[in-house]
């Protein structure tokens, strides 16, 4: 199958390209102090002759609408990603009428949502001819990275933080990655790009600074999250959608999956769209009328996954253009809602993950969500990628007897 990808287009400037590989973004508006990503522009009007709501009934894959992904369908590169349940979550709401959905992304084969961005970026990588596929991660998108390019068939090297829990260092190492670890987290990105220039490396994330993004194909593979979440809801479109950010790629990705819809004509609104942060760089810059990131100061925090000092302008793209909004987490509400989701949903998330309802909990107080509204938390992975955190808050395991009594005082 031939894509239907026409060429390029800048995400801020609009300036239109070829379709080739830019991991480093538009050269037209790129400054010292600023870069935006590009992403692929499609042929809806032959794609509206070929996809109805129909095409998403049975979606249980990343590919099961490839007319919709940049990549011709015989390099796809699959361990089964996507097709991951929405979860209503009613003992979660406390004002009546508001409808709340989990989107369990720790369904996927690496455990994490960015199985979704990978399948599509080394699949891309396979196309072109690719050898060793590379990384600047913490763990979800390391995994992932590792998992497809040894699926494929070929090499990876991820570079990491000599901080990042064992947890997520074995998960990389068990798909073959050689996982380099430094100290100050841009060490990773310089590193990255001179491998990427003297070795012809192809990579999945983003090794810019300031950040463009990641890798632009794969960022397509994100959408898929918002079809499914449409086909899941019969095609009655959330009016939130909360996403865990760092370099804006899922929301990015999420939002362009629900403009495919609606360019499609396929849905008949948009929702907003809302990024929880740890430290704040979107909220501080969509507070200014510039398109120029904001820095902010970056400290320690549990939800280390989405830890970043600065974004990307796909990221506040996504969110001015969907009236949207950002928020900041906190680490002790996130330990207390891990604990009360595993009891009260019956799912597991990282902390990162678990920002996202979080960002819920800050729409409630800010008074943004309406009666009969219906918002979706993005549960980007799986605790299991940090059990360290989680066991603080557990209680050790009584060691007891075969005697019913040496259980009453625990039941």
């Amino acid at each position: 199958m031939t894509t239907y990808v026409t060429g390029l287009k800048c995400v801020f400037c609009g300036e239109e390209y070829t379709d080739r590989p830019m991991f480093e973004g538009c050269p037209s508006c790129k400054t010292k102090k600023f870069v935006s990503n590009v992403v692929p522009v499609y042929d809806y009007d032959a794609l509206s002759k070929i996809i109805s709501r129909n095409s998403f009934e049975n979606f249980s894959s990343v590919w099961s609408c490839p007319e919709l992904l940049p990549v011709d369908t015989k390099y796809a590169v699959t361990l089964g990603e996507g097709g991951t349940p929405l979860i209503e979550c009613p003992t979660l709401v406390e004002k009546e009428g508001i409808k709340l959905y989990i989107k369990d992304e720790s369904q996927n084969p690496t455990w994490s949502f960015k199985d979704r961005l990978c399948s599509v970026a080394v699949s891309k990588a396979v196309e072109i001819g690719a050898t060793k596929i590379t990384i600047a991660s913490t763990g979800n998108h390391g995994a992932s990275t590792a998992a497809y390019a040894g699926r494929a068939g070929l090499g990876s090297v991820v570079f990491t933080l000599e901080s990042v829990p064992e947890t997520m260092k074995i998960q990389m190492g068990a798909y073959g990655a050689k996982i380099l670890a430094t100290r100050e987290p841009k060490d990773r990105w310089i590193l990255m790009k001179e491998c990427i220039e003297k070795f012809q490396w192809y990579p999945t994330g983003n090794y810019m600074d300031p950040p463009v993004g990641s890798n632009f194909y794969g960022i397509e593979g994100y959408k898929t999250i918002a079809y499914e979440i449409c086909a899941q809801l019969e095609w009655d479109v959330p009016e939130w959608v909360v996403q865990p950010t760092a370099y804006g790629d899922g929301l990015s990705g999420i939002w362009r999956g629900f403009k495919d819809l609606y360019e499609l004509e396929l849905i008949d609104k948009l929702p907003r769209m809302v990024a929880v942060e740890p430290f704040g760089p979107l909220k501080k810059t969509l507070e200014t009328e510039g398109h120029i990131m904001e820095s902010v100061e970056m400290g320690s925090t549990i939800a280390f996954s989405i830890g970043a000092s600065i974004s990307t302008y796909q990221g506040l793209a996504a969110l001015r253009e969907s009236n949207g909004l950002a928020v900041v987490s906190n680490d002790e509400e996130i330990r207390e809602l891990q604990q009360i989701v595993g009891r009260k949903v019956g799912i597991y998330s990282e902390a990162a993950a678990v920002a996202s309802v979080l960002g819920i909990e800050r729409l409630k107080e800010e008074g943004e969500l309406k009666d009969g509204e219906t918002v979706v938390s993005i549960s980007t992975s799986s605790g299991l990628k940090d059990t360290k955190m989680t066991g603080e808050r557990i209680e050790n395991v009584p060691i007891v007897d075969s005697k019913i009594e040496s259980i009453l005082k625990y039941i």
